[in-house]
């Protein structure tokens, strides 16, 4: 499932860059597996604002994706200072309700990955909280960039 593409497990991620920060390290010396799924959320939010899909948008559209579920994989420790790779593609889009986002992490400068998984979305109402078709610009924002 490795391809050559510095390490990514496919090709062509949405890639958002983090630091492990101190406050990010917890007693064990590593960083928190909460501190992760923050950065799938921030890695999800910068690429929906890169195809026109900001929070403020989703707003005004009343629409937003919401998470149905997380299934992600701890393969090896990050800590203070490491530079992480939060690599992320469409796996999936229904056209109707749900989208996945596939993620994986990469140390930057190991190369290692330090986690995989995958995050399951449902576009919900914002003003009823109820599941909601998507909007045509979510359908077009979110295009599967998986095989």
């Amino acid at each position: 499932m490795k391809s050559q593409m510095n390490g990514w497990d496919y090709p062509d991620p949405f890639v958002l860059k983090v630091v492990a920060e101190p406050e990010d390290v917890d007693a064990y010396d590593h960083v928190n597996n909460v501190v992760y799924i923050k950065w799938l959320e921030a890695c999800a939010w910068a690429h929906s604002a890169a195809v026109g899909l900001s929070e403020s948008r989703c707003v005004e559209m009343a629409r937003g994706m919401a998470v149905r579920a997380i299934h992600v994989e701890y393969l090896a420790a990050a800590h203070e200072g490491d530079e992480i790779l939060v690599g992320n593609w469409i796996a999936a889009n229904d056209g109707r309700l749900r989208v996945t986002r596939q993620y994986q992490l990469l140390n930057q400068h190991t190369g290692v990955t330090i986690m995989r998984g995958h995050v399951d979305f449902v576009c919900l109402n914002l003003g009823s909280g109820r599941p909601a078709r998507q909007p045509e610009e979510f359908v077009r924002g979110y295009v599967v960039t998986l095989a």
